[in-house]
């Protein structure tokens, strides 16, 4: 029975993150009420409070739901291949990104933290993008400083720059295909972006 219930909280847990999710998208994070998500998910709004402690908190858990760090990329394109240089490392990570930024939730859900979450309370989407953005920055810049001890990246680039050059570009791509999704493949033209970009930090 116990675990019967477990799993019951996780489905009701899930349900009020999917609604969550659909509501935000639709109305925005700061015109959405948690009674308006309790009725989407056809629940209660104690059922909201029992797995979260506040809006700012549901809102947390949906986009800890998204969340890429790049270590977590990285760990799993060398399961596939261990013996990857740093930079195609970098390279088949990146790609593997862009992968899963096609899922319909992982492009909803990140474009409610970008165009439809304004400030309130407890929720700062600005700084919640600085710490995702300052997080990846860091891991990135590990692995081209290894590319760099390992003589593999041009002698006139450091690793701080490649990192920058490399978050910049991606980031400016996953803005623009936001905007516009069914413009083009965030996949195929982020794909060609980094290919060429590795080729020319390549020494």
């Amino acid at each position: 029975m116990a675990r019967k219930t477990k799993a019951e909280a996780a489905a009701t847990r899930e349900a009020l993150l999917e609604a969550a999710e659909e509501v935000f998208f639709a109305k925005g994070v700061a015109r959405t009420s948690l009674e308006q998500i309790a009725r989407h998910a056809g629940l209660t709004r104690g059922a909201v409070y029992w797995h979260f402690k506040n809006k700012g908190d549901l809102f947390m858990a949906l986009v800890e739901q998204v969340r890429m760090p790049f270590q977590s990329l990285m760990d799993e394109v060398g399961k596939a291949d261990a013996e990857l240089s740093p930079l195609e490392a970098i390279r088949l990570a990146c790609h593997a990104g862009l992968v899963r930024l096609e899922q319909p939730s992982y492009q909803r859900i990140l474009s409610i933290l970008l165009h439809r979450c304004e400030f309130f309370s407890d929720i700062n989407p600005l700084d919640m993008q600085e710490k995702i953005g300052n997080e990846c920055f860091d891991e990135m810049l590990n692995v081209f400083t290894l590319a760099q001890e390992q003589q593999l990246l041009r002698e006139d680039l450091s690793p701080e720059i490649a990192t920058r050059l490399m978050q910049s570009m991606l980031g400016g791509l996953f803005h623009d295909w936001l905007r516009n999704p069914e413009a083009f493949s965030i996949r195929e033209r982020g794909g060609e972006l980094i290919d060429t970009s590795i080729r020319m930090m390549h020494r």
